[in-house]
């Protein structure tokens, strides 16, 4: 077993429990859907999350590269596994407390969903350039300003609580993720 093999199976752990949350939280939409109203929005979140789980762990083999493993490295993809967990544990609670639907839940926690988010980015352009500075200029002028313009796109869905803004931020989202989903699950790594 190579160190990167050693250091993404925990990864790949952490991402299998966000995938089967969301998942989970699906299940109990479909087994009993009059439980809890959905909201659309939340939905798209749901699939541009799921999306981003599959993404990332297709992205890391770029990793397996990586010549010499330290415990910081090992750490840092950990961290970044463990984010992606929190935002998927933010989208389906354990319990709805006060709240009555998905729509009000959601954006009672939305700067905790949209800071997590921010985190993300900021932590993927790190991953990006620990895969080393050749691949982070491979992604082109296209990659840091996706990366800048979801971070306003998510700063606008932190503040506003309204529903227009919050439909064109998981619209802009998720349409732009499939497309680089698209044009990147193509390539060979």
């Amino acid at each position: 077993m190579s160190a990167f093999d050693y250091v993404m199976t925990l990864a790949a752990v952490v991402i299998g429990l966000a995938l089967t949350h969301l998942m989970q939280g699906i299940g109990r939409i479909v087994e009993n859907p009059r439980a809890t109203k959905v909201w659309w929005v939340h939905l798209l979140w749901v699939a541009h999350t799921v999306l981003l789980s599959v993404f990332w762990w297709w992205f890391e083999f770029g990793l397996r590269t990586t010549p010499v493993w330290t415990f910081q490295l090992y750490a840092f993809v950990l961290g970044y596994a463990f984010l992606i967990y929190l935002v998927c544990t933010i989208l389906f609670p354990s319990d709805f407390g006060e709240h009555r639907d998905f729509r009000e839940y959601f954006l009672s926690r939305r700067r905790w969903f949209f800071g997590l988010l921010i985190t993300l980015l900021i932590v993927d352009v790190i991953d990006t350039l620990l895969k080393g500075w050749a691949h982070f200029t491979s992604l082109g002028l296209e990659y840091p300003i996706s990366q800048a313009a979801f971070m306003l796109l998510c700063l606008a869905g932190l503040i506003s609580r309204r529903d227009r803004v919050q439909a064109l931020v998981v619209i802009l989202a998720l349409g732009y993720l499939i497309l680089r989903v698209v044009r990147f699950f193509d390539v060979a790594i």
